[in-house]
């Protein structure tokens, strides 16, 4: 008999709302408060400077209205776990700031309190999933400015953190299926993957462990397996425990 297929992981409308305009407003706060020595440092992003990071961000929050106001769908094509694993869709360049931006968004969230499809250019979503991805590019970018401007820490939302360690999860499950090896994200996600033997009770043979931030950064390329390995961010133990081929998601 063929293995249960898995139910899709629910996300919270409101929490998520709330993460992606919280995460946007830490973003604002942390660009608004450079100078344009910071703003023209690089960043791991494709060489993109801070400032053109700023714009990125910008961009990648004006696309929610964007997808709003494509030709409505009836269908949804693409799962949500699967987003990580598609090609990057390229932001179109948008004349607003990060200010602007959060305030458009705002302004459309109260127009629209429930879910439509929208087409998003990389498949068609429920709104309210399409902002789960939203949370994973600001985390992104809140990651990618602390690590380009020396001493900025920029704060990571808890539950904008949260949606993007459970998608990763997700996407890693779906791109290598299977109940070998155990991922263990806590407190935020647990995934079963990899081909071979599924185990049923007790501690599984295949165990990988590690923090959200290290895995957002291990599955998005930003942290190399072998280094976060070396340098005890992530623990694996058993044969089917090295996730060196399966990283990044994308690649």
């Amino acid at each position: 008999m063929p293995p249960a297929k898995k139910r899709a992981r629910k996300y919270d409308p409101l929490r998520t709302r709330g993460a992606v305009l919280a995460q946007l407003g830490a973003v604002r706060e942390a660009v608004e408060g450079l100078d344009p020595g910071q703003l023209s440092l690089p960043t791991r992003r494709d060489g993109a400077t801070v400032r053109e990071l700023a714009e990125q961000a910008a961009a990648s929050v004006v696309a929610v209205r964007q997808a709003v106001e494509r030709p409505a769908r009836f269908k949804q094509t693409l799962p949500l776990a699967e987003w990580p694993l598609r090609e990057a869709v390229a932001f179109t360049p948008v004349p607003l700031g990060l200010g602007a931006a959060e305030d458009d968004l705002r302004a459309l969230l109260a127009d629209h309190p429930g879910s439509p499809l929208v087409d998003t250019g990389a498949g068609v979503l429920p709104l309210n999933e399409y902002l789960v991805t939203r949370a994973v590019e600001l985390v992104l970018v809140a990651d990618d400015l602390s690590d380009a401007v020396p001493g900025l820490e920029v704060p990571l939302d808890r539950q904008a953190l949260a949606a993007a360690a459970r998608l990763l999860a997700d996407a890693l499950a779906v791109k290598a299926p299977g109940g070998s090896t155990e991922v263990r994200v806590p407190p935020y996600a647990v995934v079963q993957c990899v081909e071979g033997l599924r185990h049923t009770r007790g501690t599984p043979p295949n165990v990988v462990e590690t923090g959200p931030l290290t895995w957002v950064r291990l599955a998005t390329g930003r942290l190399a397996w072998a280094d976060a390995v070396a340098r005890a961010e992530v623990s694996a133990s058993g044969e089917r425990a090295d996730l060196s081929g399966l990283l990044p998601l994308g690649g």
